[in-house]
């Protein structure tokens, strides 16, 4: 009977330790880092979630059901350490306490919701039931103090990709994007644009790998997204660098390499697999009949097209491959609308 108590605590204790561990790897931790528990809870909440998918026939109703689905599961997490954090201490109560399991885990129940129905008479049991309140209450305090922070990165995402809507159009469209700039006289100001995404990529490769629930939360507009948004950006930069014979503008080679960066590290968090070592003339998922409809539609805009289409379009798979298939698994795991040259 002493072993079996002796590995009840043993086990009580780790369970509060793991607890606890994911509760700062979640919230604490500026860093990407997996956590088992968090993985477990949004992975079951999607499978369920699945299940109604199915079911769907239209994009906006699917849409919406998606749309709970990450608040959903930031919300489930904390019920989930709860019940950890009560199993542990219970573990723990009956391990060094003469009672049954019952009246352990009604102890732990009252100090882990600070209810005080179940007393405690000795220094050993007072010292465990005051820790289990404090770490329950930490618990609590840690969602409610990183919701500002979680919003604050989601406001920051979404008022770049409704600025985008102006100047790309609805889907987003790399080639529209160009058109417009021309149109207003403006391409000179590509510059600044291209600097200001190389910033939200940045942003986004900091918030969404150290928060990553993020990358599932959705846009207010049912047939925006962050990531048909940033594709848009990436493939803009890569037309203009690729196929015009505007002058050359390296904040837009800056702008894909931030951009790709963004999307692998969102990738590799999430298990994504793809070709690390990538070249000119790989292949890609825009077709060459693609890349030449999108270089006619340019040109019937005015745009000055680079005469040798074949270097044009080796250079233009060049610079798609660092992003292509990142950015298509990534749109297809969020269940993104459709837009040009992703999920078509």
């Amino acid at each position: 009977m002493l072993l079996i108590k002796g590995l009840s605590i043993i086990v009580g204790l780790i369970l509060v330790w793991v607890t606890v561990l994911s509760a700062i790897r979640t919230f604490v931790l500026p860093r990407p880092s997996q956590d088992k528990i968090v993985n477990f809870v949004f992975i079951s909440i999607r499978k369920l979630f699945g299940i109604r998918l199915k079911r769907l026939k239209t994009y906006a109703a699917r849409d919406w059901l998606m749309a709970m689905y990450a608040p959903f599961g930031l919300i489930a997490i904390l019920p989930v350490w709860y019940t950890l954090m009560l199993l542990g201490y219970g573990l723990v109560f009956w391990g060094l306490g003469e009672f049954s399991w019952y009246q352990a885990f009604r102890m732990s129940g009252s100090s882990l919701l600070t209810l005080g129905f179940e007393p405690v008479n000795s220094p050993i049991f007072s010292i465990l039931a005051f820790s289990e309140a404090v770490l329950g209450l930490l618990l609590v305090a840690l969602l409610i103090a990183y919701l500002p922070t979680i919003y604050a990165a989601f406001s920051r995402r979404e008022s770049a990709v409704k600025l985008l809507e102006v100047r790309a159009g609805n889907p987003p469209s790399a080639v529209e994007m160009l058109k417009r700039y021309y149109r207003i006289q403006g391409i000179d100001r590509l510059v600044d644009e291209w600097t200001s995404w190389e910033r939200w990529f940045a942003d986004i490769d900091e918030s969404h790998t150290s928060l990553p629930f993020l990358v599932y939360f959705r846009s207010p507009q049912a047939d925006h997204s962050w990531i048909t948004a940033a594709g848009a950006v990436l493939d803009g930069a890569s037309l203009y660098l690729s196929a015009t014979e505007l002058p050359y503008n390296a904040q837009g080679a800056l702008c894909i390499r931030a951009g790709y960066l963004a999307m692998r590290h969102i990738a590799d968090l999430f298990d994504i697999e793809y070709p690390t070592q990538v070249g000119q003339g790989d292949p890609i998922s825009v077709s060459r009949q693609q890349f030449e409809d999108a270089i006619e539609d340019l040109a019937n805009a005015g745009i000055p097209i680079a005469s040798n289409h074949d270097q044009a379009w080796l250079d233009f798979t060049g610079w798609r491959v660092n992003y292509d298939l990142p950015l298509l698994k990534i749109a297809e795991m969020c269940i993104a609308p459709r837009a040009p040259w992703i999920n078509e």
